[in-house]
């Protein structure tokens, strides 16, 4: 048995109920957590994600984190057995669970994440179902063009949940973008102002992150996996004839774009 308190992030950084959004956002900016924990006197009380962002109408919001958080979806105690906590995130899916002492205190003393169970799985000897990732990657992607406002990729990401989207020029993937690079870009006040008040006229090129990280469908599964984690990014394009960079072989100038996969894809391929 794994028990999470073997993987497990202790003493996360936590903001209180009480803290601006704003201070917030300037955490996930500087820091780029995908999850910030919230807490009052060091008892659970919720979540924030990037996504929650969009809550925040302008940096002069007196919006508090009690008023974006979320509650947690999965919440796990130190001697939960690691493969039963990752089947319970993927199936709840979400990408985090906060670790407590107990439900009955809920006294935080922890965080795992996706990337952390991964992590484990990949050094820890386990192999996955699909050697490669023709098994496992999603062919259906939704995608985003070079020159989309940035208000609208927002947007996308929104409906359809993704936090990540390829970016594409004449039928080809240049770039990838995400909602830590839009936070991270100052260009755009999200949330719940009018478009007027939006800044949402700067373009995705301007934004976005390029020349991509890929792989192909024959990539091993594993090895995947391992970029995922090396890069800290939360999913990788999937291409066939990629004109690689030469300083940079993972990364390429442009290619076909065939799929994607994240890394929950991976991860249930270990655990499945």
């Amino acid at each position: 048995m794994n028990p999470v308190e073997k993987v497990m992030t202790p003493d996360p950084v936590t903001v209180s109920v009480d803290t601006h959004a704003t201070k917030v956002r300037s955490i996930f900016r500087e820091e780029g957590f995908r999850t910030i924990l919230v807490v009052s006197e060091n008892r659970l009380q919720g979540a924030v994600t990037r996504g929650d962002m969009m809550n925040i109408s302008s940096t002069k919001s007196n919006i508090a984190a009690r008023g974006i958080m979320e509650k947690p979806r999965v919440i796990a105690t130190p001697d939960m057995d690691l493969i039963h906590l990752a089947q319970e995130i993927m199936k709840a899916g979400t990408v985090y669970a906060p670790v407590v002492e107990s439900p009955d205190n809920m006294h935080l003393v922890g965080i795992v994440t996706v990337a952390d169970i991964l992590r484990k799985f990949l050094y820890n000897g386990l192999q996955p179902d699909h050697e490669t990732l023709e098994g496992i990657v999603t062919s259906n992607v939704v995608t985003c063009n070079y020159n989309d406002l940035i208000s609208h990729v927002w947007n996308r990401m929104d409906e359809s949940g993704y936090s990540g989207l390829p970016v594409m020029k004449d039928d080809k993937i240049i770039g990838i973008i995400t909602r830590m690079d839009i936070i991270r870009s100052r260009h755009v006040r999200m949330g719940f102002e009018s478009d007027s008040e939006m800044q949402g006229s700067i373009k995705v090129e301007k934004v976005m992150k390029t020349p991509p990280v890929v792989v192909t469908p024959q990539t091993p599964t594993s090895e995947a996996g391992e970029i995922i984690l090396e890069y800290d990014i939360g999913r990788i394009p999937v291409v066939e004839n990629p004109v690689y960079v030469k300083r940079e072989p993972r990364r390429a100038k442009e290619a076909d774009l065939v799929g994607i996969v994240s890394r929950e894809d991976i991860l249930w391929s270990y655990i499945r």
